[in-house]
């Protein structure tokens, strides 16, 4: 039994598990991982690019070790199936985000718009201020859309191609952006190394995404993606926010408030604006584009 073939067999389970049981309770590794880069920045920072170059590169480089170790340790076909698994696991967020996303939708639901602005910090960095149900909704079906890549399809593209390696250089990357890659007086030029090599890892996985969300959807979703997924400041996240506008027939983007800074994103889509029910559609369909992507590595491992 070869060990590709395991390592897809290890990132099914691992998909299965986080389907199962969402992140681990205790001693998460992705947390220990946040301490970890925490404490470096202390160390390392510097409001200098190459500063946070070399802060990038210790930690990514040290997550990839560690993989490259686990890797060389769990030789045997069961025992790294089994790591890999474990591993693929630690690293998904699929079902915590959809969580999330249904928390929002039963506080919404029931009328209490200030316990939902709240929240939305758990799924973004936009300002809540001020936004009725009708943007909350939006806020949280862009969140959703953007992070089914980020939470479970990147991680799973990255251990197809590099195995344990792979999803946790992913992993390292992408939590490195969440915490110093924003365009602030601090981070401007530290946080650039970590933003810059978050928006190269997901080149790949956001356009993967946005096709299998169309191919689990339909036309509407092909179309929406191919004509306003470019449109989107972001490199990314337009191709996975426009597939999701053309599947749930809702129209994405307009203004967003990020700590007083006001941007104006294209629209995309024809639909209507989100409405409270379609965060419960968006994660479903996050889930189901996840389940797919499982699916196509289980045919072809």
């Amino acid at each position: 039994m070869s060990l590709i073939r395991v390592s897809g067999e290890g990132l099914v389970l691992g998909v299965a598990l986080d389907a199962l049981f969402g992140d681990p309770k205790r001693w998460h590794p992705v947390a220990g991982f946040g301490n970890v880069a925490s404490a470096a920045e202390r160390r390392l920072y510097k409001d200098s690019r190459w500063r946070g170059v070399v802060y990038t590169g210790v930690l990514v480089g040290g997550a990839g070790a560690v993989g490259v170790v686990l890797e060389r340790v769990s030789r045997r076909p069961v025992v790294h199936g089994l790591v890999t698994a474990g591993v693929t696991w630690a690293v998904l967020g699929g079902t915590s985000l959809g969580r999330e996303g249904l928390l929002m939708a039963r506080v919404l639901e029931r009328g209490d718009v200030e316990a939902a602005r709240g929240r939305l910090s758990h799924l973004c960095a936009r300002d809540p201020k001020g936004l009725d149900a009708s943007a909350l909704s939006r806020a949280v079906v862009e969140s959703v859309a953007e992070n089914t890549s980020d939470a479970s399809i990147a991680p799973l593209v990255w251990g197809a191609v590099a195995g344990v390696p792979g999803l946790l250089m992913y992993r390292a990357v992408n939590t490195l952006d969440a915490m110093v890659g924003y365009r602030n007086p601090r981070y401007e030029r530290f946080g650039w190394a970590s933003a810059r090599l978050d928006d190269a890892a997901n080149w790949v996985p956001a356009r993967v995404t946005g096709g299998l969300v169309a191919l689990c959807s339909g036309r509407a979703a092909w179309r929406v993606l191919i004509r306003d997924g470019k449109n989107h400041p972001s490199p990314n996240a337009g191709r996975c926010e426009a597939a999701f506008a053309g599947a749930l027939g809702v129209r994405l983007g307009g203004v967003n408030a990020y700590g007083g800074r006001v941007e104006r994103r294209p629209e995309m889509g024809d639909g209507r604006s989100p409405e409270v029910r379609d965060i419960r559609r968006a994660v479903k369909l996050s889930a189901v584009v996840t389940f797919a992507a499982a699916a196509v590595i289980w045919s072809v491992r």
